[in-house]
């Protein structure tokens, strides 16, 4: 869903079931979802091949792990004493032995600090489908994190087709359109007929440079990539912090291979209900990122002393589209049109620690200073190949996990109305996954019923933020539910930055903490009151540097 926007931009949400356009890769099944026997054949591969990386993790002493760390590439920008390895995965697990592909994963080591035991390794996904977690044993260094870095090993890992682990691409980043990027604030008939053959175009691309590979990239085999990462540290049984998409990869986790889960925090739920992976998923996630636009309109104009923008969520918007018709005329900076307008304040929907960024700059730019806009929402040229292959591993992912509507009129007919009542995100979101409708890959998953599983699974603990517009609450509630009787959720009231866990609200961090290093949760459901809201601060005020330390965003 569309968990695929990150502070620097990129956006992502979605389901439906698509075969339009011919096929350009073989596809290895015939049937519009996995057979029975492919599934069959793929579980017995997993099983084996994670068999083989724990023989070869114990064969280097267990808790040295299987995999060979040592010094991280430079490409990684890691400091030295976070290592590096890469773990081989089948492409496709229905043929264990066949063609290798190659996996990125970091580690630091438990500090033992206090005289902590070491409880083994602390897996963490960050979402997207697309992001990578390369980086999270940075995380052991940030303040509050002392006690958990004293006890585990902070692993991250690039999953399939990012980063370096068999990068999946669907264009030439140099060959995208720089911008500036107009969007109409309704699109008409001819409007949408060009993005849709620019879906159309771009999931030829997908398949044209994928290749074969392409209809393995999907969630059930990170599930078990995760399977074999975990056997391969050496751990019987899987510690995971998931966050967004990651909740929805540790919850296929848990169902394939309860046996092997040993404690999840998922943070920021995806609604698991195989019914709404991924459409419906993310016709709710516009519903949600409107109303989280409210809160950052409302909070805007109890500072309108500050900003001067309005003194209701109704003059704020008036002055947002005020600028918004000042970029479809002249682009800010050059570059910084209607399109990067709504990406730079879509992130304003997902976290409210960039909120007096966002509303300074709307102020300048209406006193006729564009520099800070054009500053926060241009695209980042450097960014551009990791942009693009975010987006093309999220499309895959999400395109080939569950059956999508091939008939663009389903599409048009349910955005339209949708769009009545959350214009701000709807239609972008719907053009993000319309590659979907004419994926040329044959044959896609069945939805995991999470849940499903015949044994009882061991205490989870599910976090989640009331407002979140990118992962709304009601999933959170899916979740647990599916998880089962040992499952807590612990719910931050009256918020809705997207990530809970990692310095912006002590309540939460406290519980985080307690159950990772006992396994002790709080009960079946408990609250946290909300973080406090953002002070209301220009870029050039001093106090603009003083925010917490926080847990690199979940995307």
């Amino acid at each position: 869903m569309r968990t695929r926007t990150t502070r620097q931009g990129s956006v992502a949400a979605a389901l439906l079931l698509a075969l339009c356009a011919p096929t350009a890769v073989a596809a290895p099944v015939d049937s519009a979802v996995e057979s029975a026997d492919a599934s069959s054949a793929e579980s017995a591969g997993a099983a084996l091949v994670a068999r083989r990386a724990a023989l070869a993790a114990a064969s280097r002493g267990g808790g040295a792990a299987g995999l060979d760390f040592r010094a991280c590439p430079a490409v990684e920008d890691l400091p030295s004493r976070v290592r590096c390895a890469t773990l081989r995965v089948p492409l496709d697990y229905a043929r264990p032995d066949g063609p290798q592909i190659s996996l990125t994963v970091s580690r630091a080591a438990a500090t033992g600090a206090g005289g902590a035991a070491r409880q083994g390794a602390l897996v963490q996904n960050p979402g997207g489908p697309g992001a990578s977690g390369m980086y999270f044993p940075l995380v052991a260094d940030l303040p509050g994190w002392e006690r958990i870095a004293a006890a585990y090993d902070f692993v991250g890992y690039a999953p399939r087709g990012v980063g370096r682990s068999a990068p999946l691409s669907c264009t030439d980043p140099a060959a995208r359109p720089r911008g500036p990027v107009q969007e109409p604030v309704h699109p008409s008939p001819a409007y949408k007929a060009e993005r849709l053959a620019q879906a159309r175009a771009y999931a030829n691309g997908c398949a044209r440079r994928a290749g074969a590979a392409l209809p393995y990239y999907t969630t059930l085999n990170n599930a078990r990539d995760l399977h074999v990462l975990r056997a391969a540290l050496g751990e019987e049984r899987l510690t995971l912090m998931g966050a967004s998409y990651g909740t929805y990869l540790g919850a296929v986790y848990a169902t394939l291979y309860p046996g092997h889960v040993r404690r999840m925090v998922l943070d920021s739920a995806v609604d698991p209900d195989p019914r709404r992976v991924w459409y419906r998923n993310n016709l709710d996630q516009a519903r949600g990122f409107e109303g989280r636009w409210h809160d950052f309109r409302a909070w805007v104009a109890r500072h309108h002393g500050t900003y001067g923008l309005g003194t209701t969520p109704a003059a704020v918007q008036a002055a947002y589209e005020r600028v918004r018709d000042a970029v479809a005329r002249t682009p800010a900076g050059g570059n910084v049109g209607t399109g990067e307008l709504r990406a730079a304040f879509l992130q304003a929907a997902y976290y409210d620690d960039v909120w007096p960024d966002r509303a300074a700059a709307l102020a300048a730019f209406l006193r006729g200073d564009p520099s800070l806009l054009a500053a926060q929402a241009a695209p980042d040229p450097a960014s551009a190949a990791e942009a693009e292959n975010a987006t093309a591993v999220y499309t895959a992912v999400l395109c080939n996990d569950a059956p999508w509507p091939a008939d663009w009129a389903t599409w048009d007919r349910d955005n339209t109305e949708l769009a009545r009542t959350a214009p701000f995100e709807t239609w972008a979101n719907a053009f993000l996954n319309l590659p979907c409708a004419s994926w040329p890959v044959r044959a896609r998953q069945a939805p995991v019923a999470v849940g499903s599983q015949p044994e009882r699974l061991p205490r989870t603990l599910v976090v989640a933020a009331e407002r979140d517009g990118a992962t709304p609450y009601p999933g959170a509630l899916e979740l647990q539910r599916r998880l089962g009787a040992g499952s807590s959720l612990v719910t931050e009231t009256g918020a809705g930055s997207h990530g809970v866990v990692g310095g912006r609200n002590d309540c939460v961090d406290r519980h985080v903490e307690r159950y990772l290093l006992t396994g002790a949760t709080p009960g079946w459901r408990v609250t946290c009151t909300p973080h406090p809201e953002p002070a209301p601060v220009s870029l050039d005020d001093g106090a603009a540097g003083a925010r917490r330390a926080l847990l690199p965003p979940v995307v």
